[in-house]
């Protein structure tokens, strides 16, 4: 009886997915779709299929019944119907079934043609808000021309001009791929970041450099909004021992009292995050993407082991869905299931009462994320 109150009311609830990226906006060959399944490469004619995955499975289980298919059909039908049915329809169908009240969209990558976040908004009948990416937005500055010693300066302008736009509702760093966390903490001098500008200006490419890195992190402080940083799990830009959460600890000594820091998806580092949550006032996480990737029936484990010690109020959603819808929706089942049944287990265990359960559930799916980004108990008119 109570199991069916906990997976009611989580089935019920419009979720925040506090971050996620835009759904392709094209239809997709069979290879490129497959890429689009893992965080690693499609390889054709080897005989490794990204749909003999965890998330590969899932996606034939779960998402083939949404597409008018028997569950578990056969990866060549699902691709044939999804063909069939064109991406916007498939777009429409498993966003919708995400059934999340709200996304907040990183609008920062996009090496694929993507739908904006009013237009992800629209075919998930829900509202959208944007995350800016601040290498992004120093990128362009670089590539539009300014001296060494006016980067500082023209970097503050162009990040507080986008974080002004209509419906901005926090920032993100990925710093954990350009350098790795392991930063020094403090905030770098002005002569420092002038010799850094000068260097990478002269150098061109993406901004990888320490010192200007950290100049963009207490640049995010400075902002005042929410700053979502990429943790643990993601492709092979990634050197992932230095994508451990903990590594912030010197920096988050330094910046208590400033804004919310969100730790994004975390795994395997999720019981670091957690203990950060735990000690330090404005550190929060998710455990996003790892949640598909893993699939139903381990999303369960990841969840508790991220729960362990973290306060109530500070684990959110996200899905980090990128590219296809699919895994807009299967973030928020694996989600759904996998939060449900753990909270089960402590209401049947007498360590939680069914109330609390119903309490926890709703804080971490979606009210966590309305109180830190300031979104309205009600949205507006969606789109």
């Amino acid at each position: 009886m109570t199991m069916g109150a906990v997976q009611e009311a989580l089935a019920g609830l419009p979720l925040v997915d506090h971050h996620c990226h835009g759904a392709v906006t094209a239809d997709l060959a069979p290879a490129a779709f497959e890429s689009l399944l893992t965080e690693g490469e499609a390889r054709p004619g080897s005989g490794i299929s990204a749909f003999d995955t965890p998330a590969g499975v899932a996606v034939r289980r779960h998402c083939a019944p949404l597409l008018d298919l028997p569950r578990h059909a056969p990866a060549a039908d699902y691709l044939a119907r999804r063909t069939a049915l064109g991406w916007a329809e498939v777009n429409r169908r498993l966003l919708s079934a995400a059934a999340a009240g709200v996304f907040c969209v990183d609008t920062g990558y996009a090496p694929h043609p993507l739908t904006s976040p009013a237009e992800l908004a629209r075919a998930a009948g829900a509202t959208a808000y944007e995350v800016v990416r601040l290498e992004t937005v120093a990128e362009a500055v670089a590539r539009a021309g300014v001296e060494p010693g006016e980067y500082a300066r023209a970097f503050r302008a162009a990040a507080e001009q986008a974080v002004r736009r209509p419906g901005v509702v926090a920032v993100k760093s990925v710093a954990a791929y350009r350098t790795g966390l392991a930063l020094d903490p403090a905030r770098p001098a002005d002569d420092e970041v002038t010799g850094s500008a000068r260097r990478w200006l002269a150098a061109g490419g993406r901004l990888a450099d320490p010192v200007l890195i950290r100049h963009l992190l207490w640049t995010a402080v400075d902002l005042g909004l929410p700053l979502q940083l990429h943790t643990g799990f993601g492709d092979d830009d990634i050197r992932l021992h230095r994508a451990d959460p903990a590594l912030l600890t010197d920096w988050l000594h330094l910046t208590r009292g400033t804004v919310p820091v969100l730790l994004l998806h975390c795994w395997p580092y999720q019981r670091n995050a957690a203990f950060l949550a735990a000690v330090f006032e404005q550190v929060y996480l998710d455990v996003g993407l790892a949640l598909h990737h893993a699939g139903p029936v381990r999303a369960r484990a990841i969840l508790e082991e991220a729960l362990e010690i973290t306060p109530f109020r500070k684990l959110l959603y996200s899905s980090d869905a990128y590219g296809v819808a699919e895994f807009h929706h299967l973030g928020a089942l694996c989600f759904r299931k996998g939060l449900a049944a753990l909270l089960q287990d402590r209401v049947d265990a007498d360590e939680l009462s069914l109330t609390d359960a119903l309490r926890i559930a709703a804080w971490t799916g979606r009210d966590n994320a309305r109180r830190l980004y300031g979104l309205p108990a009600s949205d507006p008119a969606r789109d």
